[in-house]
C-alpha cells in the first residue's frame, strides 16, 4: 500500500516513515509544504535505511501531490495545522481514502504538559470536520514517543490506540500499525473517544520528565 506522511519531515513523521520502510513493503511518500525539504528528508531516510541493508526508494513531494498518490494519508502535522492541511488537500482526495490523525493538542506551564482540548472535542474531530464526504478519518499513533519510534535499534513492545467510525478503515490502519515490529493496535472505539486517547500523551510526557530512566516511554495494555 502507498502511504503519504504529510509533515513527514517532523519527528512523528520520521519515525513512522523509517519503521514502515524498514519493517514492511509499503511504499512511503514524504509530504511537506516545502517540496525541497520533503525531498531532502526522504533522501536522509533512504541513507539511514541503506546503512542497515535496506534498499528502498522514498520520494518527497509537496503535501498535495503526496496525498494525491496515496490511499492512506497520515496528518503528521501540529494540531493547529490539521484542519488547514486537510482543506489544502481536499480536492485531490477520493472516496475510500483514509486520513490518519496522530496529533494531540497540548499546552505547557510550570507544572508540566496538559491536554488542550479544542472546541470540536478533539484534534481527530477537527480532521473529521474538515474531511470531504467519502473520506474516512482514523485517530492513531497519538501516544508514541517519536524518538523511540525513529530509533530502529529500539524494541518497541508498545500499543497504539485506534479510534474511528468506519470499521473497514480502522482495520486497515490497525493492520498498517501492526506491520511495524513491536507495535500493537488496540481498538478504543469511535471518534467520540478521541479526546480520552489524545489526553494520554501529555500524561506520558509528564511521567517521562519526572522519572529518570523512563524517557521515551510507551503504553502496553495487559
Amino acid at each position: 500500500m502507498r502511504i503519504a506522511l504529510l509533515g513527514g519531515t517532523g519527528d512523528i513523521g520520521e519515525g513512522l516513515a523509517l519503521r514502515w520502510a524498514y519493517h514492511t513493503n509499503h511504499e512511503v511518500l514524504i509530504g511537506s509544504r516545502d517540496v525541497e525539504k520533503a525531498r531532502t528528508k526522504a533522501g536522509e531516510y533512504e541513507t539511514e535505511l541503506d546503512s542497515r541493508g535496506v534498499d528502498v526508494k522514498i520520494k518527497g513531494f509537496a503535501n498535495e501531490m503526496a496525498a494525491d498518490r496515496a490511499k492512506v494519508i497520515v496528518l503528521a502535522v501540529p494540531p493547529y495545522h490539521v484542519a488547514d492541511t486537510v482543506s489544502s488537500i481536499a480536492d485531490v482526495l477520493s472516496d475510500g481514502d483514509i486520513l490518519v490523525s496522530p496529533a494531540t493538542g497540548m499546552k505547557r506551564d510550570e507544572d508540566g504538559f496538559h491536554y488542550h482540548r479544542p472546541g470540536a472535542g478533539s484534534v481527530t474531530q477537527l480532521a473529521v470536520d474538515a474531511a470531504p464526504d467519502g473520506v474516512s478519518v482514523i485517530g492513531a499513533f497519538h501516544n508514541l514517543a517519536a524518538g523511540r519510534l525513529a530509533n530502529l535499534d529500539a524494541d518497541l513492545g508498545i500499543d497504539t490506540l485506534v479510534v474511528g467510525d468506519d470499521d473497514d478503515a480502522k482495520e486497515i490502519v490497525s493492520d498498517l500499525a501492526e506491520g511495524i515490529d513491536g507495535l500493537r493496535a488496540v481498538d478504543a472505539g469511535s471518534i467520540a473517544n478521541a479526546a480520552e486517547v489524545e489526553s494520554v500523551t501529555p500524561l506520558l510526557i509528564n511521567v517521562a520528565m519526572n522519572n529518570p530512566g523512563l524517557h521515551d516511554l510507551g503504553i502496553e495494555f495487559k
